[in-house]
């Protein structure tokens, strides 16, 4: 595919600075783009590459230039309120031409004499849908996937090859479940008797993922012993992550690569856990809090705010806790 800087200006609601017939077809990044690149500035301090970029055309967050006529470029500049996620717009289109959408069934696949395949859904070779499975418009289940007794895929939901999803789970409209994620396994349940010997809890809860979410390759969402262990929509989930049983994930959630949460915890909206922070079981924790890499989370955190350390504490805190640390051994 090929795009000149107008096009993408046009398409963008951007403002064009320099040549609005400098052609691209390919993307990458600022500091190693050459002729026919396509890249983007959203950081202060790669607003010097301008100067030197080769690319063809580069697309700026307009607030970060005070003064574009000062400004020296050989690259045709787009400016938009948002570069990072002006790209991504574009991105979109590149996907969907490299990847055209996929339709039909692909042999060998099992699916159960009860299930009603929609026309515009995609079913793999070697996927299994088992009996009472219900499927959305456009859904795509690529191959090697399982889909387990009375499992709902809302509409064009992506499952990729590998993945499982457990009997009973519900998936919303619009999810994307990468390959290797596990819906629906077991919670981690066991009770001890006298002797120490652990005896396995029945887990006969579900899963439900609302519409909107990601969940990455390998991760894992236990159902819940009973009741429900629930994503709420437009939630984020990296790869490698862990989910324990009766979890409550609140709306629009990030959690990075080797998060672990134990079970029965509540996490509201707007939440941002980063990589490998480890939450509790039983705890609350309040809307719009970010935890740092590594973050301990012991107790129940009920103030919005950005925390790190193991147990997590105010943030601010933390560094100065870090520099004083740093001091003490230099004595």
């Amino acid at each position: 595919m090929e795009f000149s800087a107008s096009q993408i200006a046009a398409l963008l609601g951007g403002k064009l600075q320099g040549n609005g017939e400098n052609k691209v077809h390919n993307i990458s990044g600022v500091e190693t783009a050459q002729e026919g690149d396509l890249c983007f500035v959203c950081d202060s301090k790669y607003l010097p590459y301008i100067a030197t970029t080769q690319a063809s055309v580069t697309l700026v967050t307009a607030s970060l230039i005070e003064d574009i006529a000062a400004l020296t470029h050989t690259t045709a500049l787009v400016l938009v309120d948002n570069a990072r996620a002006a790209m991504a717009q574009v991105l979109a289109l590149v996907e969907k031409a490299m990847r055209p959408k996929h339709q039909g069934l692909e042999q060998p696949c099992y699916i159960a004499p009860d299930v009603q395949v929609p026309e515009d859904a995609y079913i793999g070779a070697m996927a299994y849908v088992a009996p009472g499975v219900k499927l959305g418009a456009g859904v795509q289940i690529y191959p090697n996937a399982y889909i387990g007794e009375n499992v709902t895929l809302g509409d064009h939901t992506i499952v990729y090859a590998g993945a499982k999803i457990y009997y009973n789970c519900v998936i919303g409209n619009d999810c994307i479940i990468h390959a290797g994620a596990v819906i629906g396994a077991d919670g981690f349940g066991f009770e001890p008797n006298e002797q120490g010997v652990y005896h396995k809890i029945p887990q006969i809860g579900t899963v439900v993922i609302e519409d909107d979410v990601e969940i990455g390759a390998n991760t894992c969402i236990d159902r819940a012993m009973m009741g429900q262990t629930r994503i709420s929509r437009n939630t984020k989930i990296d790869n490698l992550v862990q989910i324990g049983h009766n979890v409550t994930i609140g709306q629009s959630c990030v959690l990075c690569s080797q998060v672990g949460v134990a079970g029965s915890t509540r996490i509201g909206n707007h939440c941002m856990l980063t990589g490998q922070v480890g939450v509790a079981g039983h705890l609350e924790i309040a809307d719009n809090c970010i935890f740092g890499a590594q973050s301990g989370v012991a107790s129940s955190v009920r103030k919005p705010g950005t925390y790190m350390g193991s147990p997590a504490i105010d943030a601010a805190v933390w560094r100065r806790a870090v520099v004083r640390f740093k001091q003490s051994g230099q004595h």
